[in-house]
């Protein structure tokens, strides 16, 4: 197993450093409620210094060839590879997450920085037939530049790599910020970027509060773009104070993803289904299907398959052999998940399982996978973003009345349809108001595709070819020629 060692907590201009003035976080195991190490908690002035090295360093990588930029990335895909446990283990320790979950997490950043090596090759322009012959019209892409990258805690390296890969294969350079409550798993994919050569200023860690690490980059007109997944609170926040020098912003906000169970696909076939959606990462993902809205004809089977689905799960310690789900990230969300099923419950809400902390699990942000009816619109679990193991269900008779439950929501990010029948797949796909819809697939995310939402869930996308577009500019260019030597 891999050993917890670190050359650093900071990465600034290819240099490991602690914070000027020594203060540091710890970083808490929330199975345990033990800290797992400290690390640094970096001030404005670290900040800056990242921003200028991603600044001095920004020529040079831009003006490398998209081919010479892809074999230190195509490196770290390797490296990721052959090192897999030395990210996974701090990963599973910092956020809980069964070692086996962290495992496919950090794979998946290897096809990040390996497919991005590849498409980066593969930014074309176009020429444009004109309207006057003695013009030539044409257009190209160049990198936006600077850019600050900031994910969340609950998939760390998988939202961070997302971003990182398309930035660097693209000719920006960037800043990197991780949450405070899960910085090990970046730590260890920085070493693997300056294990693979990744020029020293093109990539740059920094650790430490909100405060801190963006209000320089707010006020520094260098810094081009901010690109953030997060709470919609925060996003807002982002688009208000980027606006002062018109930053260009990615922001993905989460969602509250519907599945819609047609009685075609089965009781039990969708209650499975639903489940590998809903529990995995404890429920703590932005697309897991969180309200569940089943046809009233295999409603009854749905239910009893759900519950037995959730009683399988085995809850615990995710560096423990047989673990199926860890805990809560921290307790002030553990605290809010176990406000969520009271208010259900003094509203009318029938607990089928779950409903609390775990027998036998005294330390550590644990709840029961949760399975509950009786569900009705007014409840906040229903309301707002869950973020957790609790599973409400809600019956349905007809195609229009589940499409119009599933879309009156502001967040829009993804949507889950469990049919056969494919008119009723493609309908509720056209009429459902989701940036992603996964068919009968509980994990749609994807480097190849798209990802994003519509209405509060964000703009922009990740994933796929847009999600390198987004780090680059169109710039086009008329050209007039001499009419005489025409």
């Amino acid at each position: 197993m891999a050993s917890l060692e670190f050359r650093g907590s900071l990465y600034i201009n290819g240099q490991w450093c602690e914070a000027d003035d020594g203060r540091t976080v710890d970083v808490i195991n929330p199975a345990t409620e033990e800290p797992v190490c400290q690390v640094a908690s970096c001030g404005r002035a670290e900040v800056t210094r990242a921003i200028q090295a991603a600044v001095d360093a920004a020529k040079a990588w831009r003006d490398m060839t998209p081919y010479e930029r892809a074999v230190p990335l195509k490196k770290v895909a390797d490296l990721i590879r052959e090192r897999v446990d030395e990210v996974a283990v701090p990963l599973t320790l910092e956020q809980g997450k069964p070692l086996a979950e962290a495992r496919l997490e950090v794979l998946a950043n290897a096809t990040f920085f390996e497919w991005y090596a590849e498409e980066g090759t593969r930014v074309y322009g176009e020429i444009v037939p004109s309207h006057f012959a003695h013009k030539r019209l044409f257009h190209f892409h160049q990198p936006v530049g600077v850019c600050m990258l900031v994910a969340p805690w609950n998939f760390p390296l998988f939202l961070q790599g997302r971003k990182i890969a398309p930035a660097l294969a693209a000719g920006c350079t960037c800043i990197c910020r991780p949450s405070t409550q899960t910085p090990l798993n970046l730590i260890k994919l920085f070493e693997l970027l300056e294990d693979a050569g990744v020029p020293p200023g093109v990539a740059n860690l920094v650790i430490g509060p909100a405060g801190a690490c963006m209000d320089p980059v707010y006020a520094d007109t260098r810094v081009r773009q901010i690109s953030f997944s997060g709470s919609v609170e925060v996003g807002k926040e982002i688009m208000r104070r980027s606006a002062d020098h018109v930053k260009k912003i990615g922001i993905e906000l989460g969602g509250h993803a519907p599945f819609l169970a047609f009685a075609d696909f089965g009781g039990a076939a969708a209650a499975t289904f639903a489940a590998q959606s809903k529990f995995r990462n404890c429920g703590q993902s932005c697309i897991s299907a969180s309200r569940f809205y089943v046809h009233e004809d295999i409603y009854d089977a749905f239910c009893a398959q759900a519950v037995a689905e959730a009683e399988a799960i085995v809850v615990g310690n995710g560096m423990d052999p047989g673990v199926t789900m860890g805990p809560i990230a921290e307790p002030g969300h553990l605290e809010k998940v176990l406000a969520l099923i009271e208010d259900a419950r003094s509203k009318g809400a029938e607990i089928l399982t779950g409903g609390g902390r775990p027998e036998g699990l005294d330390r550590g942000y644990f709840v029961q996978p949760t399975v509950m009816t009786g569900v009705t619109a007014d409840m906040q679990i229903m309301q707002e973003e869950p973020f957790c193991p609790i599973m409400p269900i809600v019956p349905f008779k007809t195609f229009d009345e589940a499409i119009a439950m599933a879309n009156d929501m502001e967040l829009a990010l993804a949507g889950y349809i469990a049919t056969h029948d494919v008119t009723t797949a493609l309908r509720a796909a056209e009429e459902m108001d989701a940036g992603i819809i996964s068919v009968g697939d509980f994990s749609p995310a994807t480097v190849l595709s798209p990802f994003g939402g519509l209405k509060q869930s964000g703009l922009g996308r990740e994933g796929g070819r847009e999600g390198i577009l987004e780090y680059l500019e169109a710039k086009y260019v008329s050209l007039a020629l001499d009419e005489e030597r025409l």
